[in-house]
């Protein structure tokens, strides 16, 4: 599990502007999503091209969220990071520059649907309430990558908790799109994973700065809990 340590000038930074890190202290989970983000065989077993090492150890916490979030009434989305021929073709700032030959190569292997690499973590306690949503870009919610933003609305959801990985890739980009979308968002500090403790520091502090309450596993499931109906 990644060590947690936010930037001090930037939690110094909330203090003064609004009195702390924590913006929500409150949540409506029938109007909540917990967006499971990338955690897939691709990213997560050992081996993989993309494998993330720490990102195995946050599926338990990843679990009791999506649970509790369930018995509270919540909506669980599972976003999986997708390569298809479409994907490619459209984005070849991506796949021609940002990567090597055979590291596109097999990046398209391994998040091709229908191969390993494409499919969810075992691990994870997945409903069949629950939905999946295939995504052609780092964030959900920017045009052309998914349905997310449309699934969400018809559903009434306001407020998002972001997990997955890789933090500073996948899972801050869609949760910056999403707090500019007026969605409120939760991001957590043990429910994320990144290659490194820098890199995930990194972002925790981005998040905390100006666009998420960035909050422990612990926390978040509380808040669920004292915010049910018949809490």
């Amino acid at each position: 599990m990644h060590k947690i340590a936010l930037f001090p000038a930037v939690v110094a930074r909330a203090e003064e502007r609004r009195g702390g890190i924590h913006v929500h202290h409150a949540i409506d989970p029938r109007r909540t999503a917990h967006v499971v983000v990338d955690l897939q065989n691709g990213f997560m077993a050992e081996g993989q091209l993309s494998a993330v090492k720490v990102a195995p150890e946050i599926v338990p916490n990843v679990n009791r969220i999506s649970q509790a979030l369930r018995e509270a009434g919540g909506l669980v989305v599972y976003l999986q990071h997708t390569a298809d021929p479409a994907a490619v073709e459209g984005w070849r700032n991506f796949y021609d520059v940002f990567v090597n030959p055979a590291r596109r190569a097999g990046m398209i292997e391994a998040f091709t649907p229908g191969n390993f690499g494409h499919d969810l973590w075992p691990g994870l306690d997945v409903r069949p309430e629950d939905l999946k949503v295939r995504k052609s870009r780092f964030g959900a919610f920017i045009q052309g990558s998914s349905d997310l933003h449309t699934l969400l609305r018809e559903r009434g959801i306001d407020t998002l908790i972001i997990t997955g990985t890789v933090t500073n890739v996948c899972c801050e980009s869609t949760a910056r799109d999403a707090m500019m979308l007026d969605y409120r968002v939760f991001f957590m500090t043990d429910g994320n994973a990144a290659h490194t403790d820098e890199e995930h520091n990194a972002t925790l502090s981005a998040m905390a700065n100006i666009f998420c309450d960035v909050t422990s596993t612990e926390e978040m499931v509380a808040l669920i809990n004292t915010s049910k109906p018949n809490a």
